[in-house]
Order: C-alpha cells, then structure tokens, then sequence
C-alpha cells in the first residue's frame, strides 16, 4: 500500500492540502469518532492507532472494546471510500501519530485516471479487508464458543 500511495501522492494533480492533507496528532486524539459522517480514508505513516467498537447493553451501560490495533502501513476509513457513510468505529491515537487523510472523491477520479494505479489499490485495499474480515470471523467464532461454555449452553445442543 506504501508505494502505491506514494506513488499518487506525488502525481501533481493530486495536491496536498486539496485532495488531501498531512497531519500529526498526539497520544489520547480522537481521530474518527463512529456515526459521524466521513468522506476520507486515512493512511497512517506513523505511530499506532485504536479501533474502538461501541455497544449499548441493558440500555443504558456503553462498553467500548478495543477491536484491534493498526501500525504505520495501515489504512482505515475505507468504508467511506466511495461514498459519504457513517464511521462504522472510532479510532483514537494510542502514540502520536502521523496521519494523511485522503479525500474519496478525488481517490476516485485519480484512480479512473490512472486505472493500473487504481487497480493495484483497490487490489491491495480488498486484500486488507479480506484478512481483517478473516479475524473478525475468528473473534467471532471464539465468543460464540466462549458464551456457550461459559452458560453452559452446549448441553442442549
């Protein structure tokens, strides 16, 4: 993902500061906070980030569980790639950070510009998600596993 990042960022149409900007943010930050609108992905060049899920329980307790930590490499906002959509978690900065938040809109048209570029982003974007959905499954499946010996649920299966 690296290089091909790079590679779009130095293409002089694709401008800091239009289609996108470079930030750093200290330890503790908010970065995306779920349910909010997003029309960017962020791409993060350093430091290490948080992803928090959010659950109401019994109505009115909230437990925010951590779902998985991401390095410098990682990208995250991607649901928001194509189309403005809810923030589906949050993210907070666990170290300081250096963040690029890329505008969708314009990853859009520079990838229809440029459709190899495009091609191996989207190629290497689907590979990240596929791996994230693989762990998630996982997790899954061993809550599930978890509930049921825990309630001692398995005796009626």
């Amino acid at each position: 993902m690296i290089e091909i990042l790079s590679d779009v960022l130095k293409n002089p149409l694709f401008k800091e500061g239009c289609a996108w900007r470079r930030y750093r943010l200290g330890a503790g930050a908010t970065i995306v906070k779920k349910g909010d609108r997003g029309k960017t992905l962020f791409y993060l060049e350093e430091g290490l980030v948080r992803v928090l899920g959010g659950a109401e329980l019994d109505g009115n307790k909230r437990v925010s569980p951590g779902l998985c930590d991401l390095e410098a490499g990682a990208v995250f906002g991607d649901v928001c790639l194509y189309e403005s959509r809810e923030r589906t978690a949050s993210v907070i900065s666990v170290t300081d950070v250096q963040l690029l938040e890329i505008r969708s809109d314009m990853l859009s048209v520079y990838m229809d510009d440029h459709p190899v570029e495009g091609y191996l982003f989207l190629k290497e974007l689907f590979q990240t998600m596929s791996r994230r959905l693989g762990l998630a499954n996982d997790r899954i499946e061993h809550l599930l596993a978890w509930g049921i010996k825990a309630h001692d649920i398995d005796k009626y299966l």
